[in-house]
């Protein structure tokens, strides 16, 4: 039974795999466990998201950065796509620069995937929703 992360309110949920694709919300908050958005990641919720069972798939990226916007809409409709196998999120680097260095983020965008805590693969470069979904997919086994 994996863990989730409510995007709302970051409680930690646990739900049956047989149950992922049937809206299953927060015990706590009540909200939808999978909104078909990437989550905002910052510094207050991103340990209840990565130490999540389900597989978390970060965004990592920065406003001024000309291929983040471009990658932007192919990430959030990647969400749409691998939720709720998987949860998304993105982590603004400018604001949340300590996160960023403790994964040692030097080019931007870059994408890690992480399972119950632990970094199982990284790519940097813009990409199409079709290929984050093969990658992310690939990456998980």
């Amino acid at each position: 039974m994996p863990t989730v992360a409510c995007p709302d309110c970051a409680t930690t949920n646990r739900v049956p795999e047989t149950r992922l694709n049937e809206n299953p919300r927060c015990g706590r908050c009540g909200a939808a466990l999978f909104q078909g958005a990437p989550v905002v990641l910052t510094a207050n919720n991103f340990e209840r998201h990565v130490t999540a069972e389900l597989p978390l798939l970060v965004d990592f990226w920065a406003a001024w950065c000309g291929p983040c916007k471009v990658m932007a809409p192919q990430f959030d409709a990647a969400s749409r796509m691998l939720e709720p196998r998987f949860r998304l999120g993105k982590l603004d680097t400018e604001a949340e620069a300590d996160i960023a260095g403790r994964f040692g983020i030097r080019g931007i965008p870059t994408m890690i995937l992480f399972k119950s805590g632990k970094e199982i693969a990284r790519t940097s470069g813009v990409m199409s929703s079709a290929d984050i979904v093969r990658w992310a997919s690939a990456q998980a086994g």
